[in-house]
């Protein structure tokens, strides 16, 4: 790719090629890392484990988010993970139908990590972030490749009234 292609711009999109002499070292990294961390969780409670995966799955939906400028109301996150991981947390706080969606997104993404990430799944991701099919006031195309029969897509940065 080139600086300043979007992704989808690229030659190679959605096939994509990596080098696998290249993410070796790293790979090698994150399981031991990940085998770590397994060794320590064995010698915990199973409550501690499933607060340290409700806390670890929360972080990843709310920063996940974070990256797209959203920020999700902690509590809701922390309602609808614990929903799904069957974590008695006292009092459930809402959750709005967005929530769910990124939550249903993530938690896909680490349960079935393994699995190919297929058109049909991911088309299923952006599904579920947007089942109205609008985003916001502008209705989209969900569960299919884009298009640009409304132009370009832009990415926009900063703040509204600065210039």
């Amino acid at each position: 790719m080139k600086y300043g292609e979007y992704i989808w711009q690229s030659p190679h999109w959605p096939v994509w090629r990596y080098d696998l002499t290249a993410l070796a070292e790293p790979m090698t990294a994150v399981s031991r890392a990940q085998g770590l961390l397994l060794g320590r969780l064995s010698d915990v409670g199973m409550g501690l484990r499933e607060e340290a995966s409700l806390a670890a799955l929360t972080e990843d939906v709310v920063q996940t988010s974070a990256i797209e400028g959203e920020t999700l109301d902690v509590a809701s996150v922390r309602s609808s993970v614990a929903r799904r991981l069957g974590v008695d947390i006292g009092a459930l706080a809402p959750v709005d139908r967005h929530v769910e969606g990124v939550v249903d997104m993530v938690m896909d993404a680490t349960r079935n990590a393994p699995a190919a990430l297929t058109s049909e799944r991911l088309f299923g991701w952006h599904a579920a972030l947007f089942p109205t099919g609008y985003s916001g006031m502008s209705r989209i195309r969900v569960g299919n490749w884009r298009n640009d029969a409304t132009g370009p897509m832009q990415v926009v940065s900063g703040s509204i009234g600065r210039m």
